[in-house]
């Protein structure tokens, strides 16, 4: 069973990827904020991890530079998910070390398929 670290600060969305996610066999590590999405990526080092961008404190963006250039950490594929759609966020992303990047709303198809391509 792969481990999926879902770091959003949502309740509804966060329940919304937990519920999708366990019905199709993952296990599911929770973090609110992006510095404990770096804490719990540090301890469980799951197999994928769901990054929201805005979040308080941390940002997804600032949080996934950190996990990617970690050497602990830096093997494990982050998704961006965001409301946020625009090119320059995509690209933005992908420049902290982000693999993929959904825009929000995702549909339950397009988010395992990602995961799964991201995992290998």
């Amino acid at each position: 069973m792969h481990k999926v670290l879902v770091v959003e600060d949502s309740q509804s969305e966060m329940a919304r990827f937990r519920e999708l996610l366990i019905k199709n066999n993952y296990e599911v590590i929770e973090a609110s904020d992006g510095q404990q999405g770096i804490e719990k990526a540090q301890i469980h080092l799951p197999d994928a991890i769901l990054m929201d961008i805005v979040m308080p404190e941390m940002n997804g963006f600032q949080a996934t530079r950190k996990i990617t250039r970690n050497e602990a950490t830096g093997h494990i594929p982050v998704v961006m998910i965001s409301t946020k759609n625009q090119e320059t966020d995509r690209v933005w992303g992908k420049r902290q070390g982000a693999k993929a990047y959904l825009t929000k709303p995702v549909n339950e198809t397009e988010l395992l398929t990602t995961i799964d391509s991201v995992i290998g």
